[in-house]
């Protein structure tokens, strides 16, 4: 299994998922870490500066925003990185971007737990929990 934690410094897990710049991928088999590396992660920063100076009409979605066809085009260009991972871990993030995870069938955990070795380890022996109050 790979866990991809949201981070900017390697060590804890980032308050929010589109402003984080690395993704920390952990790899673990029979419950034992085996390979950890840094990846780096496309974020609204990115997104902010390919815009500079182009005017792009996007359609409100109903739903709010994070959502519609613009935002998930950069959720999944968010998730690419991570396409071979089966968790997400982060401290906070929209809904579209949540939902987008799931359909990506990446299982997205909105922790308490800012430090990324514990919330592994959560992950690892069942006891991670999902605070989906988080979203926003």
């Amino acid at each position: 299994m790979k866990i991809a934690a949201v981070t900017d410094d390697g060590k804890t897990i980032s308050q929010h998922f589109g402003r984080a710049t690395k993704y920390l991928v952990v790899t673990v088999e029979d419950g034992v870490e085996t390979a950890r590396e840094l990846r780096d992660k496309l974020g609204h920063r990115d997104f902010q500066k390919e815009e500079q100076g182009e005017h792009h009409l996007h359609q409100v979605d109903e739903r709010g925003q994070g959502f519609g066809q613009h935002s998930a085009d950069k959720h999944q260009r968010m998730f690419e990185a991570i396409s071979d991972c089966q968790v997400l871990l982060a401290r906070g993030m929209g809904r579209g971007a949540y939902m987008g995870l799931e359909g990506a069938r990446i299982r997205p955990v909105l922790t308490d737990i800012p430090e990324i070795d514990d919330a592994v380890s959560a992950v690892i022996d069942g006891s991670i929990q999902d605070f989906t109050e988080r979203l926003h």
